[in-house]
């Protein structure tokens, strides 16, 4: 015994020192966060040969019929939109979690001897990571065939073309365009993020084809809200769907090789249709001399319109570019308005059968109390520069001058105007002035705005100026305008770029606007009607696309198509080259294209 405490009594003190780190909590450190395994990148893997019933299945019942997903770990799904039947019923798909399976029911009856599609893409994730799974269809019939035609096609945005995602396409056996306001489609996809979609396991034979922006998910055309492209054709499906056909296959969105490789039967243009009712929607008294009224469709008809207990002429209006939006203006400079007038007008207005017809209606255009005693108090204490001149703002782009000259913009119309006493002139480089011609244009939709453009060529190194004399605008609150003057001068910096576009071709009018990378902002804009040479100057070195719009109506605007009008929207062409539509522009370089505009447009 002597001799067994002698050999290890010495490591009884170590023992109970080990016991407490391992059984103490206290003794745990909570300043270090437990460490894991590396994180799940892995998305749930499906268990094709589970699925209840599965795929391909015939005499699928039609009442209370319900579809088993297993996965191979437990699941959520994340966005269930993209559970997705076609042909759609009445109320979209539901879903219940079920252990590691998600099952899919439908509460409206399926219909008889009708082949179906259930989709899943980007429906579901894991339940830790949330990593999608990628998608699956699955085919099945309520009789005792599956049909096997299918159609692809790609949804593009009607001006920028670029691929719209979460478009619903739609396909009608019923001709009538009608149908798409009123009914549910006969077969429907998605689009994926390349605007992509495959409708698969159709009927062989005619259909109408539509696609719409659907933002409240019932599979119908709501012209309001929506927006919406059409074939003016019946279109007929050319391929027989298989397990192993490349375009019905699902890819990863971010393998972009292999999503351009899909071949596309179908290309749709999606547009925003403009309103067909006609009515006031919006109206605000915005100055005391200043008003605007709104209306809820373009080129809108006024038959007269005046200011009660005020002639006729002493109204001052003007459209819009739309003719959709009218700004007011009193032209009566006595001290202070009412508080409250009231527009008469007589315009042409929807009535409840549809039709345009001429309305009389009284238009209440009131101050905001609020607004109101705010600039009575501010008055009452002091009266700024601004409140007593002619406002107006006067600039010049250095890079687009050439182009578009020098803006002169009042904030009111003018009543007298004196553009002969401007002054424009140049200083050279060695300091020696002269007067230079110019022209004043009149902007054709903004009576207050007026452009003065240089009628000789601007020339590098020099200096120009225009002079806004005093005294020499009166606008219809009596004021007289303060002066000013306008220095520009062309770029100097040696890194800019030039693009020069030589055109042939031109048997129409032709928009040309140069658009930056994401196609978001015109940076210059010409229209063309003849063959010639397009010239962008002062470009900085990036990605560039430039857009062609086909001038159809010659209005100088992109025009809107109608479903009911059988009208697809103006034409849009992007120049591409190297299969690319951004050209790059280094620095300090000439780029000359060649661009023939019949073939762009074939």
């Amino acid at each position: 015994m002597k001799r067994f405490f002698s050999k290890y009594f010495p490591l009884i003190p170590s023992g109970i020192i080990l016991g407490l780190l391992i059984f103490s909590p206290g003794c745990a450190n909570t300043t270090q966060a437990p460490t894991g395994g590396p994180k799940d990148t892995i998305p749930p893997l499906l268990r094709y040969e589970k699925i209840k019933p599965g795929q391909g299945a015939i005499r699928v019942p039609v009442h209370k019929s319900q579809f088993e997903f297993p996965f191979n770990e437990y699941v959520v799904v994340k966005e269930n939109k993209n559970i997705f039947l076609s042909p759609p019923p009445e109320k979209s798909p539901r879903f219940k979690i079920k252990g590691k399976s998600v099952v899919i029911y439908f509460e409206n009856d399926l219909d008889s001897n009708q082949t179906y599609t259930l989709d899943i893409t980007g429906a579901i994730g894991d339940n830790n990571e949330g990593n999608m799974f990628p998608g699956y269809t699955l085919v099945f019939s309520t009789g005792e065939k599956i049909d096997s035609m299918g159609i692809t096609g790609q949804v593009l945005g009607s001006t920028d073309m670029m691929p719209v995602k979460g478009a619903t396409v739609l396909l009608y056996r019923e001709a009538a365009d009608s149908a798409v306001f009123l009914h549910r489609p006969d077969a429907a996809a998605k689009t994926d993020d390349w605007g992509y979609f495959a409708i698969r396991n159709i009927r062989d034979t005619l259909y109408r084809a539509y696609a719409i922006k659907d933002e409240n998910n019932n599979n119908k055309y709501d012209p309001d809200n929506e927006r919406i492209a059409f074939l003016d054709t019946a279109v007929r499906p050319r391929r027989i769907v298989t397990d192993t056909l490349y375009e019905f296959l699902k890819f990863d969105m971010k393998d972009t090789a292999a999503c351009l490789a899909r071949k596309t039967d179908l290309e749709f243009s999606l547009f925003r249709e403009k309103p067909s009712k006609q009515f006031i929607v919006k109206k605000e008294r915005v100055g005391d001399r200043t008003a605007y009224i709104t209306f809820m469709a373009p080129y809108a008809k006024i038959n007269s319109m005046r200011i009660k207990g005020l002639p006729k002429e002493k109204l001052i209006t003007q459209f819009n570019k739309m003719q959709d939006s009218l700004e007011i203006w009193v032209n009566d400079q006595r001290k202070r308005m009412p508080d409250t007038l009231y527009l008469l007008i007589n315009y042409d207005k929807t009535d409840t059968l549809g039709h345009l017809v001429p309305t009389d209606e009284v238009v209440k255009l009131a101050f905001d109390k609020k607004a109101r005693g705010e600039a009575m108090r501010k008055s009452s204490k002091s009266t700024s520069h601004e409140d007593t001149i002619a406002v107006f703002s006067a600039s010049a782009d250095p890079t687009t001058v050439e182009q578009y000259g020098f803006s002169v913009e009042f904030k009111y119309p003018l009543i007298e105007s004196a553009f002969d006493s401007l002054v424009f002139r140049s200083v050279n480089p060695r300091q020696q002035e002269q007067r230079e011609p110019f022209q004043v244009i009149p902007d054709s939709v903004n009576l207050r705005r007026f452009t003065i453009m240089p009628t000789g060529k601007l020339l590098p190194g020099f200096e120009y100026f225009l002079k806004i004399p005093y005294r020499k605008f009166r606008d219809i609150n009596g004021f007289y305008n303060d002066s000013t003057e306008v220095k520009v001068s062309l770029p100097k910096d040696e890194k800019l770029s030039t693009m020069s576009l030589s055109l042939s071709g031109v048997n129409n009018r032709y928009i040309i606007d140069l658009l930056n990378e994401k196609r978001d902002k015109v940076i210059r804009s010409f229209i063309v009607d003849k063959d010639g040479v397009v010239v962008f100057p002062y470009l900085k070195s990036g990605k560039y696309c430039i857009r062609f719009t086909e001038d159809v109506n010659r209005n100088g605007i992109v025009d809107t198509g109608s479903l009911l009008g059988h009208r697809q929207p103006e034409k849009v062409c992007f120049y591409k080259q190297n299969d690319s539509f951004l050209l790059q522009v280094p620095e300090m370089a000439e780029i000359e294209q060649e661009i023939n505009l019949a073939e762009l447009f074939q």
